[in-house]
């Protein structure tokens, strides 16, 4: 047998890479992470999931948003907030999860590595150090790849940190803008659109695709542009940018965005998120029997495994959905695989969190879904209005829904738009996971007040849809 100098090793501090380290060190097993960066955590706490929730949550403080239906639409914490204010929060939140990921991992005896890690063959990697001083090659029996993704970039595009930016370099900006073009609307640049249109900013949002968020559930997704619209959001859906430009008149530097269809917007800025690129280029894929995409991205098995049979890739980097969340248990389920421990998930009770404003979450299968596989089905709504706890809270516009088989009643989906959502969608989802039934809502006793009650009220609702 080979002797190695780990059983694994894991390229990445992310999210994915972090479980699947942890994971194989309950195993017993001898485990380094390889991480670039000085920080662990990656994307995800360094400049995409925890920033930008944490700034989403400062916005939602400072601003007044949530009390606004009580004390007006002038209505605000604080006059003239700042980006330093926005950033006083988000830096401390980023500092302390930063610290208790590296706890966890040291806590479990995975040693960390800096440097720059890439294949030198299926069993080696080469370390290099970031400040050049030299490098070292490590072999593991197994390896996983969870190097995550940066913001792509088009090379006809003017970037510049003053006036167009990625969402990677959001956190730079020395001020806000008044006005703010979004090049994108998938995730990304629709939560930045509203996070920056709840402080005021006037934002363009231009997509060639026809629909916010062609994934999520029809209603959800016309509900959230309707407030978009509410919050003078302009949506540009099936325009496609032509070019960009920087310009420089009597009101400075600004951005013309030129549009196929012949309109021109002009802004301060631009955010342009088009997507994700996998951060693989440096990798030596090739050495290892790899192939990425054009994007960067892993192709994966359903264990995670890629081409070459040691070695699994984990989180961002193989593709949607991209999610922290989905992340973690693809890094716990690699790393079991590799060393023959049995473990799965269900993979299509998978929930998905959009931090928009207002906040968006599902579980389970859409009424598009259902109808294209032709089965038959109702649906019980609940809006936030109905409810005691939404009016005490301030939400008048939120919805609860939920989708159930026709004939059986049982739970097929769960849709929500509104405050809390990404807590409150984990009932449901629980619900599906044991095939459960919409009587489960009518029969349980939800405490009251609380938003936990939608449930009651749309499974009633469904109810007398049915005629019962």
């Amino acid at each position: 047998m080979p002797q190695y100098d780990y059983d694994l090793i894991v390229i990445g501090s992310g999210p994915g890479g972090q479980r699947a380290a942890i994971q194989a060190a309950k195993l017993e097993k001898r485990v380094a992470i390889i991480e670039k960066k000085t920080v662990m955590g990656g994307t995800c706490i360094n400049t995409g999931t925890i920033p930008s929730k944490t700034l989403r949550e400062a916005v939602m403080h400072l601003s007044g948003y949530r009390e606004r239906s009580f004390y007006g639409s002038s209505y605000a914490v604080k006059q003239n907030i700042t980006m330093q204010d926005l950033l006083f929060r988000t830096n401390l939140v980023i500092k302390h999860e930063q610290d208790v990921t590296r706890h966890q991992v040291m806590r479990n005896n995975v040693e960390l590595i800096e440097g720059w890690g890439s294949f030198t063959g299926p069993n080696k990697v080469r370390v290099e150090s970031v400040d050049n001083h030299g490098s070292q090659e490590l072999t593991a029996e197994k390896i996983i790849i969870a190097v995550g993704t940066t913001a792509t970039k088009n090379d006809k595009i003017p970037f510049d940190p003053e006036t167009v930016f990625t969402s990677d370099e959001i956190l730079d900006l020395a001020r806000l803008p008044k006005t703010l073009v979004v090049v994108g609307a998938g995730v990304v640049g629709t939560e930045y659109t509203t996070i920056f249109a709840a402080l005021g900013v006037r934002i363009t949002l231009i997509d060639k695709r026809p629909v916010l968020l062609d994934f999520v559930d029809d209603e959800i997704a016309d509900s959230l542009a309707y407030q978009m619209r509410e919050n003078r959001v302009t949506l540009r859906l099936g325009e496609e940018v032509s070019s960009i430009e920087t310009i420089q008149d009597e009101h400075g530097k600004r951005v013309k965005i030129l549009l196929q269809s012949g309109k021109q917007v002009i802004a301060e800025k631009v955010l342009y998120s088009i997507g994700r690129t996998g951060n693989t280029f440096r990798l030596g894929l090739e050495l290892a029997g790899i192939t990425p995409d054009d994007r960067g991205r892993i192709k994966v098995n359903t264990h995670f495994q890629t081409e070459a049979p040691n070695v699994y890739a984990v989180g961002d980097v193989i593709g949607f959905p991209s999610l922290a969340s989905t992340s973690m248990e693809q890094g716990r389920l690699a790393a079991c695989h590799a060393f023959g421990v049995e473990a799965s998930i269900v993979p299509s009770l998978l929930p998905f969190g959009i931090y928009t404003i207002p906040e968006i979450s599902m579980v389970g299968r859409s009424e598009e879904e259902l109808t294209q596989a032709n089965i038959p089905y109702e649906v019980g709504k609940a809006r936030y209005r109905e409810i005691a706890r939404g009016q005490i809270i301030g939400d008048n516009t939120g919805l609860l829904k939920l989708i159930f088989h026709q004939e059986t009643k049982q739970l097929l989906g769960v849709h929500i738009i509104g405050e809390q959502a990404s807590e409150l969608v984990h009932i449901g989802q629980a619900v599906l996971s044991f095939n459960g039934t919409i009587d489960y809502f009518v029969n349980t006793v939800f405490n009251y007040p609380t938003l936990a009650e939608c449930y009651k009220i749309a499974a009633l609702d469904g109810l007398n849809r049915l005629g019962g």
